[in-house]
């Protein structure tokens, strides 16, 4: 977790193909110009996004395991059907 806070990347580099985690949009710093964004309303916003995208991967992490469970279930059911077709 050291460093992470003092992470400033080019928008670019942010696009690769890992998905954007939760801490790196609550921690991402953005430079202050004079007449730029209220930072606490930034910050508030960046948290909120954090937060919806932590409930996002959650639900796609439960889907996923959900998904490879009902495959590996599938391939028990054919494979014991195979063999059942062996024995008529």
């Amino acid at each position: 977790m050291v460093g992470r806070r003092n992470e400033r990347r080019p928008i670019a580099e942010a696009r690769r193909s890992q998905p954007l985690r939760p801490w790196q949009v609550r921690e991402r710093c953005f430079n202050v110009r004079r007449r730029g964004l209220d930072p606490v309303e930034i910050r508030a916003f960046l948290h909120q996004v954090a937060d919806e995208l932590t409930v996002a991967q959650t639900g796609l992490r439960a889907v996923q395991e959900e998904n490879l469970r009902i495959k590996n279930a599938l391939r028990a059911w054919q494979s014991a059907q195979s063999a059942n077709r062996l024995y008529r």
